[in-house]
């Protein structure tokens, strides 16, 4: 059936830009040496991103991104928070309805890392971890030991981690992110919910195989405009992965709405996959009241 319009959705990567986008990504500067990207890029994998959407990142952004959300049917979205930046807390803050606020871990920085994110969970109201293991400098394998402290907090604080997956964008080293790594983490903690980021490609088929092979692994569709998606993924989707594939947008740190939904309806899923892809796959891993929202709630 076409894309039904009356699921509340959740979108399961929604962003806080940089007031200027090339500082946030000068953080990757030790992991980057072409001279493209050092050399002043909009976005750290832009030569994927041609039409990055221009929004204004102060106290009225909490406002504007409601009013994206209101226009394409999303009712709830993942977001960043930091004890650092504001815009991200403001959001949560304003509209505590609305948003689900999320916490960047950073392995590298050993029991510091893990407290900060078991603060965050009982001080910013966090539900979820994220990781871009391509990303810390040095680099942190999914499977390296810096990772199992975090990953057994996420098991002690009930919460998913969310975790980039396959080559990434920015033109780094990928060895961190090979999707291989994700088999031994699976094992070795069985509780532990893990929702994979950015497509897994070019290893979506042993993303598939290890869906399979382990309960708690799930995948997101961040990073990817509609008609790119993995026809592994859409197929897995629409055959044994019901319960595994969730809806990620992107917006605004790559992808426009109006881009993201113009093409979503095009996408082959069958008629009982679509309120799970939307809505209620992203809630049961988040362990969010499933409950579908009211026509008239949070629509302002």
């Amino acid at each position: 059936m076409p894309m039904p319009q009356d699921v509340g959705i959740v979108d399961l990567m929604l962003g806080v830009p940089a007031v200027d986008r090339r500082q946030w990504y000068r953080q990757f500067d030790a992991l980057i040496r072409d001279p493209e990207s050092r050399g002043g890029l909009r976005h750290g994998a832009g030569y994927m991103f041609k039409d990055l959407p221009e929004v204004v990142v102060d106290q009225s952004y909490p406002e504007f991104l409601v009013g994206e959300m209101n226009r394409f049917g999303v009712d709830m979205g993942l977001l960043p928070v930091s004890f650092d930046e504001p815009i991200g807390r403001l959001c949560v803050e304003r509209y505590p309805d609305r948003f689900l606020p999320s916490y960047y871990v950073d392995p590298n920085a050993g029991m510091e890392g893990v407290r900060a994110l078991e603060r965050a969970v009982r001080e910013l109201g966090v539900v979820a971890a994220t990781a871009f293991p391509c990303g810390y400098f040095p680099q942190v394998p999914i499977n390296d030991k810096r990772f199992y402290p975090l990953y057994a907090k996420c098991i002690e604080l009930d919460i998913p981690i969310f975790i980039n997956a396959g080559v990434p964008g920015p033109r780094m080293p990928f060895a961190a992110q090979h999707v291989e790594l994700i088999d031994e983490v699976c094992w070795f903690f069985p509780e532990l919910r893990m929702v994979t980021r950015h497509g897994c490609e070019p290893w979506t088929e042993l993303a598939v195989k290890l869906m399979l092979k382990w309960p708690n692994l799930y995948y997101s569709t961040s990073a990817f405009a509609p008609r790119y998606y993995p026809r592994d993924i859409i197929e897995f989707a629409n055959t044994r992965g019901v319960e595994k594939v969730m809806f990620a947008g992107y917006f605004p740190s790559g992808l426009s709405y109006d881009r993201i939904f113009r093409e979503l309806p095009a996408v082959p899923f069958r008629d009982h996959v679509w309120p799970r892809f939307l809505r209620e796959n992203a809630l049961a891993v988040l362990k969010h009241d499933t409950r579908q929202p009211k026509a008239e709630d949070n629509r302002g």
